[in-house]
């Protein structure tokens, strides 16, 4: 979700094409499994877990989703997006519910 506080006049000199997006890979993990660097590039590998029932018991299996590779300016870039999105979160978190109101026949 883009940062709905900036302008959307406000772009800079890059315009994403919109035919892309439904072409994009949605990427879900629950955390990073590793991470680091290598000439220049920033490595982070993306993991996710998998609940795989074995009789009445389950075993977590942890299997890489993704591997990231950017700049370290993709990188801060990335960061400043989850920090936005983060504060986003948390602002919503603390409105209270709304509470549907009851019918009275």
């Amino acid at each position: 979700m883009a940062d709905p506080e900036t302008s959307v006049t406000n772009q800079g000199p890059v315009t994403i094409s919109t035919s892309s997006a439904e072409r994009a890979p949605v990427i879900y993990f629950d955390g990073a499994s590793c991470f680091g660097h290598h000439n220049g590039a920033i490595q982070i590998e993306l993991a996710a877990n998998l609940l795989m029932p074995i009789g009445a018991a389950v075993r977590v299996d942890v299997v890489q989703t993704a591997h990231l590779r950017c700049s370290p300016g993709a990188a801060l870039a990335l960061r400043e997006a989850l920090d936005k999105a983060l504060a986003m979160y948390q602002q919503g978190q603390q409105h209270p519910p709304e509470t549907i109101p009851t019918v009275k026949n």
